[in-house]
């Protein structure tokens, strides 16, 4: 089970990873100084990706979870 915890814990980073782009990405957006519209569709695109990467880090620590207690 050690394999599942490290492999939890790859895919929970690679979802961080992904969190803290879209902070940036969102930052960097709203410095840009964007039409109304044009910000509103960025955000909209990260987002989603930001729905993605959260799903993803949740993804992989239930497999931390899980391969601490069956191990």
């Amino acid at each position: 089970m050690e394999i599942l915890v490290w492999l939890g814990a790859v895919i929970s980073v690679a979802g961080l990873a992904g969190i803290v782009w879209c902070i940036v990405a969102i930052a960097r957006a709203k410095r840009a100084g964007l039409a109304e519209e044009a910000l509103r569709l960025r955000l909209r695109r990260v987002i989603a990706i930001n729905l993605g990467a959260l799903f993803t880090s949740a993804i992989g620590l239930m497999m931390v979870v899980i391969g601490v207690t069956l191990g």
